[in-house]
């Protein structure tokens, strides 16, 4: 028994999930990624994560991965501020092939209780960030970031410049290459950014 979920986040990075996971990348239809779930780490250092919502028109890239039926509490545990929407196979297109997904393909989006905009308390973790971007650099390249920047609301919520001291429980070791094109990417595209406190 499996299960087969679309990420679109920080799930696209093959080294956040179990590496016997499998995953293909493809496109989901009618859906927008969005800077707009808050909570507080562990660390007590607040955060804004991605979600989507439902948009006409729209299309984002992502990774369609199935894994034992087992890790799924470990996965909702790992989205807790998310909810689960189930059955968006038909959405869903294989890069390789252009087959949609299997019925049972679910995302997850924000529940209704963490659903709100980033801000100053809740800034864009540059850990996670970088984490989500190497994701989509590794299966994409350089389209895949600019994809990722042009199909994503909310830019207006701060940076939190954390690279140094990794807020975010999943961070990745980045290359420095990719980091400088990520910031190069991240700063033509006018994201602004806060220090750390301290």
């Amino acid at each position: 028994m499996t299960i087969t979920y679309f990420g679109y986040g920080s799930l696209v990075n093959i080294d956040t999930i179990p590496a016997e996971a499998e995953v293909t990348p493809g496109k989901l239809s009618g859906w927008l990624r969005e800077w707009r779930v808050c909570g507080q780490g562990a660390d007590g250092q607040g955060r804004c994560a991605l979600t989507v919502r439902q948009e006409d028109g729209s299309e984002i890239w992502g990774v369609m991965a199935r894994e034992p039926r087992t890790r799924l509490p470990d996965l909702e545990h790992r989205e807790k501020r998310y909810v689960k929407v189930e059955a968006v196979g038909a959405a869903f297109r294989c890069e390789a092939r252009q087959e949609p997904g299997p019925e049972e393909l679910f995302l997850f989006r924000a529940a209704p209780e963490h659903l709100r905009w980033g801000c100053d308390r809740h800034p864009i973790l540059q850990s996670y960030l970088d984490c989500v971007l190497a994701g989509f650099f590794r299966t994409w390249g350089e389209a895949g970031i600019d994809h990722f920047l042009e199909t994503t609301d909310g830019w207006h919520v701060p940076v939190l410049q954390d690279r140094d001291r990794p807020h975010y429980p999943r961070k990745v070791s980045v290359d420095p290459d990719l980091a400088d094109l990520i910031d190069q990417k991240l700063d033509a595209h006018g994201i602004a950014y806060m220090k750390p406190e301290n």
